[in-house]
Formats: structure tokens, sequence, C-alpha cells
């Protein structure tokens, strides 16, 4: 990435579009289950404390063969290194929302002093997570949030609402606020996923998007393969459709594939979030104009230090309470334990080539 438009981004960062593969406040419908007894909330926050030597975080994100994912822990090695600690990625294969049970309870066993997760499912987790935290473990959600109850910090790449809306002002413009519109998701639990689609059908209520209609949601299951047959499922279905947005980085590029090679090239607008390197082709031959994203390598990064943080006391999860993230500055928590990186950034052909991840 050159270093003037790194700079830029990361100020206008300072996602939290493909990747999704990605994530967001949930909303959860169970009852909420009671924190741990060891819970940080009670424990009070020494912001002049030093980052505690040779830390072990562990990241778990959705599915390990998700190149987005990758690269956010890729970003967190790098981070606990320079703090002297350490950093690996472990996960399931697929994004069911069940999968990423054992591999808590073998971190737990393992005694990390965090575990960093990409939720596939908010309330699944939550039992795991808890008896993690009960044994002094700190849990920090990232891209895709755990319940609240179940988890010491979130990092959030942008703002829910900001991701949502920003996807259907982005897709109306292209198509001149007018025709059918489709989404194609990653799996139907993602928390971040079904916070940015309330949020896009709620944009949609706006009188100038009246001539847009949304006709289906599509779940690709963060899949290359299911989610190349969704695309082609709903240009059948709908003849008469007008755009698609994929805010999965999976999808986003499986969708992309397929319509470059289809009758739809030019005719069908896809837009969402993806990386940089994995669209790049599709933005040169002209099947997708514009999509969006964060910086995935400060999203990893951010949540290492995040992590190492509330490890080492600087912070307990409170409200207003602030600490140094390396290269990105000074953060401070949010309500409910939110951290944000910043607002989506728009890659087009203008631009794309001066990025690299």
């Amino acid at each position: 990435m050159r270093p003037m438009r790194l700079a830029v981004l990361t100020a206008v960062l300072a996602l939290g579009a493909a990747a999704c593969g990605g994530t967001t406040k949930s909303s959860v419908t169970s009852a909420p289950a009671e924190p741990p007894a060891s819970s940080a909330a009670a424990a009070s926050a020494d912001p002049n404390a030093p980052i505690k030597p040779g830390l072990k975080l562990a990241f778990l994100p959705k599915q390990i063969n998700n190149p987005y994912m990758t690269i956010v822990a890729k970003a967190g090695e790098e981070a606990a290194a320079e703090f002297q600690g350490e950093a690996k990625e472990v996960g399931p294969s697929d994004a069911s929302a069940s999968s990423q049970i054992s591999y808590i309870n073998t971190l737990t066993q393992q005694g990390h002093d965090a575990i960093l997760i990409s939720a596939n499912d908010p309330n699944a987790v939550c039992g795991p997570l808890n008896q993690a935290r009960e044994k002094g473990i700190k849990i920090v959600s990232y891209d895709s949030d755990a319940a609240p109850e179940c988890r010491d910090l979130f990092i959030n790449q942008a703002r829910s609402e900001e991701i949502g809306r920003s996807q259907i002002q982005l897709l109306a413009e292209m198509i001149g606020h007018k025709g059918e519109i489709a989404i194609l998701s990653a799996t139907a639990n993602a928390t971040n996923q079904n916070t940015w689609i309330e949020f896009m059908k709620d944009e949609l209520t706006k009188p100038e998007y009246k001539d847009m209609e949304l006709v289906k949601v599509a779940y690709g299951d963060d899949d290359d393969q299911k989610s190349f047959t969704e695309t082609q499922g709903l240009l059948q279905a709908y003849p008469d459709l007008k755009g698609i947005i994929s805010p999965t980085t999976v999808g986003v590029a499986a969708a992309a594939r397929y319509i470059s090679g289809s009758k739809y090239k030019g005719e069908v607008v896809l837009t969402g979030l993806g990386t940089p390197n994995q669209m790049r082709q599709f933005v040169k031959d002209g099947t997708v104009e514009k999509f969006a994203l964060w910086n995935p390598k400060d999203l990893g990064y951010l949540a290492s230090y995040a992590a190492a943080a509330l490890v080492s006391g600087q912070i307990t999860g409170a409200e207003g309470e602030t600490f140094q993230a390396g290269r990105l500055g000074e953060r401070t928590v949010g309500a409910n334990g939110e951290i944000i990186l910043g607002p989506p950034f728009t890659f087009e052909a203008s631009n794309i080539d001066d990025f690299d991840f």
C-alpha cells in the first residue's frame, strides 16, 4: 500500500467491504446468561500498566479457509510480536453455528491469555466462552460479535448502521435508484451480516428508494461454490434483477466470478464488501464498478492490542476507557465494550491499485 494511501485510509478508518467474510452488535433474543464471577467489569483499570510480556493470544475466525479472516489473523500475529507476545490462528473449515465450540474448549484447556473470536452464531458459543472467562481468559470478539454477556470487548470494523446503509446507498447510486435488488449473505446466523441487512432494509424504506425493491436474501454460507450457485439462482429466478449486494468477501468474489462469465455482465450491478486483491480483476474487466471494505490488517492489529490491554489491566471493557494501539494510536472503549475501527472505504478503478491486501 502506498504510504500516502495508507495514511489516508488510516485516517478515514480511524470497518469497523468483502470480506467479510465480513461485524457488529447482535440483537440477542435469548435470555442473557449470567456473567462469570471473574468478569473484568468489577475490576479497576490501570491505564499506566505495562503490557505483560509473553502473552498468548488465539484468533478463532469463522473459518480458516476464508482469505479475509487470514489477513486479519496475520495482522494480529504481527501486532503481538510488537509487544513480545504470541498469537496464532485456529478454527473450523466450515462456518456452521456450532463449529467453533470444540476450538474454544481446546484453547481454554491450553490456558491462553485471550481468545479472539469472529462468531458464527452469537449464542451458540456463549457457554464455552463463559467457561473460558471463569478460568481468567479474556474474550475479545471481532468482525462478528458474540452475545455481549459472554465476551469482554467487541472490535467492530465500522458502525453497523454505517455499513448497512452505505451498501444500499452505493448500489442505489449505480442503478439510478430504480429496480429489483437482492442480497447474497454469508450464513443465516452471522451476527454482522444480519445486523447490516436490517439496516439495509431500513434504509430502503426512505422515500428516495421508493422505486427499489428487495426481492430476496440468499445465503452462500461463506462457501465459494455455494455462493457461486446462489448467484446463478438469483439471476435466473429474477430476470429483472438490477443489482446484488454481497456483504461478505467470499460471496462477493464468487458472485463476481459468475457474472463476469455470463450474459449478465454489464447488465446487473454487483457491489458488497471485498478485498482489493480478490476484486481487482473484476473491477478491471468491468464486472464490478465499486465495492467497499475497511482494512482487515488494521482490524486484526487493533484486536491484538485491545486484547493485550485487557489482559494487562490497562482497560476492563468499561465505556470511556482508553489504551494505545500501536501505530493506530489511542482508542476508546464505547458502550457495551465496543471499539470502532472506522468507516467503510470505497474501492474503484481509480484507486484499487493503490492497495495490496
